[in-house]
């Protein structure tokens, strides 16, 4: 799924389903690459370094980040059937988020500054999730796309949830996860650990073990937990997209979800303090 430019190049071809997409773009220092978005709106999102984007007329600055457990990033917003240029004076690796889509919005720049963040669950299951191009915070025609920060230790996407139907309450959404794993003190590689699972009449059985580059695709099923082993901080970015109602609606798998209310009276990780991934 690698080429040319493209560290990762995930179509909805690729996938095998219809709605969702992913690239990771990899730019040298003063390294620039042109493309066209087609028939996907996407959002490009840094996860190393900064960058200038160009896309119908208009160019933006994006600051960027040192890495993904840096904090939110600033991103940009790419409609669909755009032409689209990104170059980078530093270099780095940015992700573009992608759906399917019919509605061209017009193109716009968000701030890492007014991300909308998160934190969800207490005790070991606390995780921050940055709402970048989610219902309610950012206007898309599909796309949905979300980054979460799980210290080292904890578990997320927990209890384990699906949204595979439409019908009320749950909304019918292509789910990727893309993983990075912070790596330990001497420079070794860390690892952490994904499951997904099926029901009778849809079954899907995967415990993947992930490290940083890797892609576990959810076409549907109950996903979590996502276990960052202790020492290794955990980012995943979501990218979602469906046919329905553009909302993140799920259900809890029932044998579980009374892990939700345990959560009362337990302090959130404190390491998930301000805006920073490290607690800064």
């Amino acid at each position: 799924m690698a080429a040319g430019p493209w560290e990762l190049e995930l179509t909805q071809e690729g996938a095998g389903w219809s709605w969702s997409s992913l690239r990771v773009l990899a730019l040298a220092p003063g390294g620039s690459h042109a493309f066209n978005t087609g028939g996907d709106e996407m959002i490009l999102l840094p996860l190393e370094g900064g960058c200038r984007v160009s896309c119908c007329a208009e160019r933006y600055e994006l600051a960027g980040r040192v890495d993904v457990f840096s904090g939110p990033s600033d991103f940009a917003y790419l409609p669909v059937g755009s032409d689209v240029e990104a170059s980078s004076e530093g270099g780095g690796r940015f992700a573009l988020a992608g759906a399917k889509a019919s509605r061209r919005l017009s193109p716009r720049r968000g701030g890492g500054a007014e991300v909308a963040l998160e934190v969800r669950g207490a005790g070991s299951s606390s995780r921050r999730i940055a709402n970048y191009c989610m219902p309610g915070t950012f206007d898309a025609d599909r796309l949905i796309a979300c980054e979460v920060v799980t210290p080292g230790g904890n578990w997320s996407s927990w209890p384990p949830h699906k949204h595979d139907e439409e019908r009320p309450g749950e909304t019918e959404l292509e789910e990727i996860y893309y993983f990075c794993v912070a790596e330990g003190p001497s420079g070794s590689e860390g690892v952490a650990y994904q499951r997904v699972y099926g029901t009778p009449e849809r079954p899907i059985d995967v415990l993947a073990e992930v490290r940083s580059g890797d892609v576990v695709l959810i076409p549907h099923g109950y996903h979590g937990p996502s276990m960052a082993a202790p020492g290794y901080d955990l980012y995943y970015l979501n990218v979602m997209a469906g046919p329905g109602e553009r909302a993140w609606s799920v259900s809890f798998d029932p044998t579980h979800d009374w892990v939700r209310s345990s959560w009362e009276g337990q302090a959130v990780d404190p390491r998930l303090s301000g805006r920073g991934g490290d607690g800064k």
